[in-house]
């Protein structure tokens, strides 16, 4: 690939013996060309060596300016990438790579800036704060990077990309790294960016090649067991479970280790301190599953991961996306599995079409089959388990003694009953909670394939028109302040009202989406609480709210 004897042997000392495709695709062209480039890749593809090997390469160790600065949506993955950088750079004389983020003193930043540094890795909020403060000068680099530069988008940092963007020289080489082509990316891309050439190693917005997608239909009163269900299936699963809230993932987290489950939660309420322990303990494998929210969970980059769970299907596709392509990779295979609702149904075909795969429909494992697939994991960990001979000697003779009376067959049942009687006992008489989806009874909303909200029949009364009020309920009339100008449909506030309002059955009225706000109407008993639960609310990074409509 034309790659330098000493980045060679960085890559072959870290185990590296062949490239993945976005390296195929990356390495030669950066070395070749000055062009911009825009590359569509999934998270986990080996994009940090696609573009740091050959910005590696190409800088000049005895320019003491900074040459490369490099953008990533949160401090894990810019400490990453700052990591594998050194890693790559490790034979190469006179490269220094600083990372900058927030949540840490900026004063020993500040400081290793001013002892030089040819590449700088940072947050963007960090970033230009220290481009204000004149101690990060970026008048003089040759390479500008964004990595998964949708994810920054989505957590708000538009505005400070545009600041660094137009700070930074223009005739700079450009290289934006994405999973997914929305359209603020493609506008960033032709605001900032000449004629860039686009590398593509799966089709946009679609899911990683790897991955399998699963969904259970099942009652939303039976998520939590549905979800022991499929982790209990899957005796080695090692995964995240998404979850729409922090309420929500504390929640999860908790009954998962009450129940005796390895597991912890990750969300916005710990400190940097509880963070890293938790994201250490997953690294290391003493957690096999982890809760988190999306946000929480952004730069959390583990290559093993069997399972990702949607305890909740995101309103948002391009989410879906992200949560499923954080397994599956290095070329492994991934599972992810989504618990859904009849209601959601439509919305999930939305995600099928957006990811371009088929989604299996999966029955949820009876007792049974858990006990069954228990057992045989038990009995391969005992064919597999190492023997320390050395250490266990001293105590095999009176185990011996104490065990003589035991014939070879009953010995084996009770080693094995020892384990096993815990899930026998637990999934005994256990129900099924499959959702039968051709009865339709119960009389809860549906949506079609357009997302569209309707009701399903009814014994008694019949098909009911899409929107039509319900007798018995007072309504309030709400302004929502979004509109179709931020993506917002129907769709939208009907799940965001599932979202923030979780547990609770509120009955939704007529809805009209503005360009630039909404209305909607909701049973009036709700109102109060409502407006405390959108008190925090965002929509794709945007703060929301809404309040009593005045007048009509």
């Amino acid at each position: 690939m034309g790659l330098s004897p000493e980045i060679q042997q960085a890559v072959e000392e870290l185990g590296f013996q062949a490239p993945t495709p976005i390296q195929e695709k990356t390495i030669p062209f950066l070395l070749e060309n000055n062009t911009d480039i825009v590359a569509l890749a999934q998270t986990g593809t080996g994009k940090t060596a696609a573009f740091g090997l050959p910005i590696l390469q190409q800088i000049s160790p005895e320019n003491k300016h900074t040459q490369a600065l490099i953008l990533s949506p949160t401090r894990e993955l810019a400490l990453q990438i700052a990591n594998d950088l050194s890693n790559f750079s490790k034979f190469s004389k006179n490269i220094t790579t600083v990372v900058v983020y927030g949540g840490a003193d900026i004063r020993g930043q500040m400081k290793q800036l001013d002892k030089g540094a040819s590449i700088v890795v940072g947050t963007p909020g960090r970033t230009l704060d220290l481009i204000k403060r004149k101690k990060l000068h970026v008048n003089e680099i040759k390479w500008l990077v964004l990595d998964e530069a949708d994810e920054m988008l989505s957590m708000g940092f538009k505005d400070d990309l545009d600041s660094i963007l137009e700070t930074s020289p223009k005739e700079k080489q450009t290289l934006l790294f994405s999973a997914t082509m929305p359209k603020e990316i493609v506008g960033i891309a032709k605001r900032y960016m000449t004629d860039p050439f686009e590398i593509s190693v799966g089709k946009k917005n679609t899911g990683a090649e790897n991955v399998e997608h699963h969904y259970y239909v099942i009652n939303a009163k039976n998520r939590y067991i549905a979800l022991k269900r499929v982790a209990d299936v899957n005796p080695n699963i090692y995964g995240i479970i998404f979850c729409r809230t922090r309420a929500e993932t504390k929640d999860v987290a908790d009954k998962l280790m009450q129940d005796g489950y390895n597991a912890d939660a990750l969300h916005g309420d710990l400190s940097q301190a509880q963070r890293d322990h938790v994201m250490s303990r997953f690294r290391s494998k003493h957690l096999q599953m982890l809760v988190a929210t999306d946000v929480a969970a952004r730069g959390l980059d583990v290559n093993d991961l069997t399972h990702v769970i949607n305890y909740n299907l995101p309103d948002d596709p391009e989410v879906y996306i992200h949560r499923s392509g954080r397994t599956g990779r290095a070329g492994k295979k991934g599972v992810s599995v989504t618990l859904i609702h009849l209601r959601e149904k439509g919305k999930l075909n939305q995600v099928e079409k957006k990811v371009n795969k088929k989604f299996v429909k999966k029955q949820v494992p009876s007792g049974k089959e858990i006990c069954e697939k228990q057992l045989f994991s038990l009995i391969d960990k005992m064919e597999n388990i190492e023997v320390n001979e050395t250490e266990i000697a001293q105590f095999m003779p009176v185990i011996y003694k104490k065990l003589a009376w035991l014939e070879r067959e009953e010995l084996i049942k009770r080693f094995v009953s020892l384990e096993f009687n815990r899930f026998l006992q637990y999934y005994e008489n256990a129900p099924d909670i499959n959702v039968d989806e051709s009865r339709s009874g119960g009389g809860d909303f549906e949506f079609d394939d357009r997302g569209r909200r309707g009701r399903r029949q009814e014994r008694s009364r019949g098909n009911e028109r899409p929107g039509k009020r319900r007798k018995g309920y007072e309504f309030s009339r709400m302004f929502f302040t979004l509109g179709k100008k931020s993506g917002v449909n129907k769709r939208t506030i009907i799940d965001m009202v599932n979202q923030y309002m979780p547990g609770k059955s509120v009955e939704i009225g007529d809805i009209e989406v503005m360009k630039n706000f909404s209305f909607f109407e909701v049973d009036k008993r709700y109102e109060k609480q409502l407006l405390k639960a959108f008190s925090k609310a965002t929509y794709k990074g945007q703060r929301v709210g809404i309040d009593i409509a005045k007048g009509k």
